[in-house]
């Protein structure tokens, strides 16, 4: 489970999507840049591929309540 999820626009102009997120997920810290199409580019530390999966399912359904509402 994903815990203290934050997001903050990546740009001043808030008509240009893309959000700088960052969460734990079993007791580690990940950020990463979630972009307009979905995608998700992880900086630093990176999750296993087992993990990826899982956390990028979560982080879409974060993604759609807090921000496409």
């Amino acid at each position: 489970m994903i815990q203290h999820f934050s997001y903050k626009p990546l740009f001043e102009n808030s008509q240009i999507p893309g959000w700088s997120i960052s969460f734990f997920y079993e007791q580690k810290r990940y950020s990463a840049e979630y972009y307009k199409d979905g995608s998700i580019e992880f900086t630093g530390l990176c999750p296993s591929d087992a993990q990826k999966t899982t956390i990028e399912k979560m982080i879409h359904e974060l993604m759609l309540f807090h921000v496409y509402e």
